[in-house]
């Protein structure tokens, strides 16, 4: 994986990383950590086919970190400065979590910039009876990071998305990024999340989205994702599913081989044409 670059895009400055040739593959990563998508740099199969790039969003690792609410429209704006600094002027998009999201802003806000889209095990708003409020999980966290314990915070936002495991799997594959993670911890509770929370999709805004898309849920995810996977499926005009087997949310960390190989597939089916 070759070195990050720094990006001044006026506002922000974002630190990305690119690699390879050909159609361009815009990786938009989730929360908590920054690097998720490093081992996809090292899969043949995508990295040696495509013009591969990810970037650290806005408050995470090297990239800006700002004060105020930064929405879910402003990270996709921000996506968009990217590509146009870099000369992108289609891409395949592919997002993961809270990076789904962006991913599919992205698509509404600019689809003239986004050839085909994959979301995968993506942050959608939840329909919930009662008054509004936290999910109990992701209280319980923010009362720790309140309290002054950033790393117990995120561990305990860690263990219900992605397992009770999922500290063993970070370390071996990307060390230092928990630590990265706790460095960053104030931007994904107060900025972040209450980005997600705010931001609405649904059936109306799915309808808009007339690329190719690719609705993946890991397997051992938690169940919520494969319903999300198949509300998508039902709102998406042109959507297909695939679930990546033996692999939770740590889709990346965990299957990067077959992962690598379903997202090289599905673009290689819809060539960027000049």
């Amino acid at each position: 994986m070759e070195r990050s670059v720094q990006a001044d895009l006026g506002q922000v400055t974002l630190s990305y990383t690119q690699q390879g040739s050909g159609d361009a593959v815009v990786l938009i990563h989730a929360g908590v950590l920054a690097d998720w998508f490093k081992p996809l740099f090292d899969e043949p199969a995508l990295a040696g086919c495509f013009r591969l790039l990810t970037y650290h969003r806005v408050n995470y690792g090297q990239s800006s970190h700002v004060v105020g609410p930064v929405s879910v429209i402003d990270q996709a704006r921000h996506c968009r400065w990217l590509l146009h600094y870099l000369g992108v002027e289609r891409a395949h998009v592919v997002g993961h979590s809270a990076g789904a999201a962006i991913a599919l802003q992205l698509a509404l806000d600019s689809p003239e910039m986004v050839h085909s889209l994959t979301v995968m095990d993506p942050a959608l708003s939840e329909q919930r009876d009662g008054p509004p409020g936290l999910p109990p999980f992701l209280q319980a966290a923010l009362d720790l990071l309140e309290a002054g314990q950033p790393a117990p915070a995120v561990d305990a936002f860690m263990r219900n998305v992605c397992g009770p495991t999922y500290r063993a799997v970070v370390d071996a594959v990307l060390p230092g990024a928990f630590e990265q993670a706790v460095a960053d911890a104030d931007g994904l509770f107060h900025q972040e999340i209450p980005a997600l929370l705010d931001w609405r999709f649904g059936p109306e805004e799915a309808r808009r989205i007339t690329c190719p898309v690719l609705a993946v849920a890991g397997g051992e995810s938690p169940p919520v994702f494969a319903q999300r996977q198949h509300r998508l499926l039902g709102w998406l005009p042109h959507a297909e599913a695939f679930t990546l087997r033996a692999a939770g949310h740590l889709l990346m960390l965990e299957q990067p081989r077959a992962l690598a190989e379903a997202l090289a597939a599905f673009p290689s089916r819809y060539p960027i044409r000049d």
